[in-house]
């Protein structure tokens, strides 16, 4: 097995794991949900500072415009925080993305606030391991980067961004337009296990709300008069089960709507999600949900309007992402720390960055578990070891490693 070089033992030893679990502590202290503006703001401010020791801009980008139906059937435009990029020799031939979010699932309100030690290695928090591990190791591993002579051959891109959680819809172009002629990306997610374990491909990610429109009348009088969105929305809710197939899950998820009980209700919101491990499944929902649409109409005699759509597509494994996961799996082994990969019906950023050409490894974050709950932990000791995989993955993409 090919061993390290000099200059890549060098590069190793310069890895400082010290201020590591310092930041993912102080920065576990922010809550940063989503929707918290605040919070996001607090956090971009200290992440900005902490990565301006890094040379190149530091920015914060404007999110996107996005919006929502409500319960309501209205739709309304949802704020967001503002995503951080790091821009590194923009004027390089060669260059990388190395993706993060800064945003946790646990908004304001939530009693999650706390960090606790579970035992010696094991810390416990709000966004420990997903991600603000990863926006950590991400830091530490481009410092000692820095520090090899291979950096100044090649220039890259952090981004950080405020609404993965809820889909990266505000970064989504962000994301493509930083993508872009990149030769590879990694996205600092956890791992997909406590072990180590990385995501390998993943299923695509599709959100809908479906408003339907009836016609109210009294449910004792004249109840032939109405439209019920309601019953139109269960159909609705069935037919899309119904499209279902393997490689395809579909998920009705949740219906509003109606009034009194003696009132035929004349508005609904269906909202639903898709997971299609392919991308020809994602095209043949679309098909069937528009046939759908229209019998429903039909036979119902509502409106129904479309909002949403797919936000993550599939993310195979083509040839080029095929030999990125064996440089890293060569690597990591090299470290004393061999790691597998599995499929993953769960998404990220690294959907959107693989629909763009650019192979992608998205689990490159420390080892943890139990993520999007209460009981979330970070292994400690795993700050340091993805901090060195990665200086080495990027060392070994510097100096010559083909996809």
């Amino acid at each position: 097995m090919q061993q390290f070089t000099p200059l890549e033992t060098a590069l190793l030893a310069a890895v400082d794991a010290a201020p590591m679990l310092g930041q993912v502590q102080a920065w576990s202290a922010v809550n940063t949900g989503t929707g918290n503006l605040s919070g996001l703001a607090q956090q971009a401010g200290l992440l900005a500072d902490a990565y301006a020791a890094l040379p190149g801009e530091v920015t914060l980008e404007e999110p996107a415009p996005v919006s929502a139906v409500g319960a309501d059937g209205a739709q309304r435009a949802i704020e967001h925080g503002k995503h951080l990029v790091l821009r590194v020799r923009p004027e390089a031939q060669r260059r990388f993305l190395l993706t993060g979010h800064m945003d946790t699932v646990f908004p304001a309100s939530h009693p999650f606030q706390q960090q606790a030690w579970l035992d010696a290695e094991t810390l416990n928090g709000p966004g420990v391991a997903d991600m603000k591990g990863g926006i950590a190791v991400i830091l530490a591993a481009l410092k000692a980067f820095e520090q090899s002579a291979a950096a100044a051959s090649v220039g890259y891109d952090v981004m950080i961004n405020s609404d993965e959680e809820t889909g990266s819809l505000s970064s989504a172009p962000l994301i493509a337009g930083l993508a872009r002629g990149k030769a590879a990306a990694l996205t600092y997610e956890p791992s997909a296990l406590p072990d180590g374990t990385l995501a390998g491909a993943r299923a695509g990610s599709g959100n809908w709300s479906l408003t339907i429109h009836g016609r109210s009348a009294h449910a004792g009088r004249n109840p032939q008069d109405g439209r019920n969105a309601v019953v139109a929305a269960a159909a609705l809710a069935l037919g899309l089960k119904a499209l279902e197939r393997e490689g395809l899950s579909v998920n009705p998820a949740k219906i509003d709507g109606g009034s009194a009980n003696n009132v035929v209700p004349d508005l609904a919101v269906l909202r639903f999600n898709i997971r299609p491990r392919e991308l020809a499944l994602a095209e043949a929902f679309e098909a069937g949900l528009a046939e759908l649409i229209a019998r429903i109409q039909a036979e119902h005699e509502v409106h129904v309007h479309r909002h949403g759509g797919m936000s993550r597509p599939p993310k195979p494994i083509d040839a080029r992402a095929e030999k990125l996961f064996g440089i890293v799996e060569e690597c990591s082994a090299l470290l004393g720390q061999p790691i597998t990969r599995k499929a993953s019906g769960g998404v990220c950023d690294g959907n959107n960055i693989a629909a763009c050409g650019v192979p992608v490894v998205d689990t490159m974050g420390v080892r943890g578990g139990a993520i999007h709950s209460p009981d979330e932990f970070l292994i400690v000791p795993s700050l340091e070891e993805r901090a060195r995989l990665s200086a080495l993955v990027l060392h070994r993409l510097a100096t010559g490693a083909s996809l």
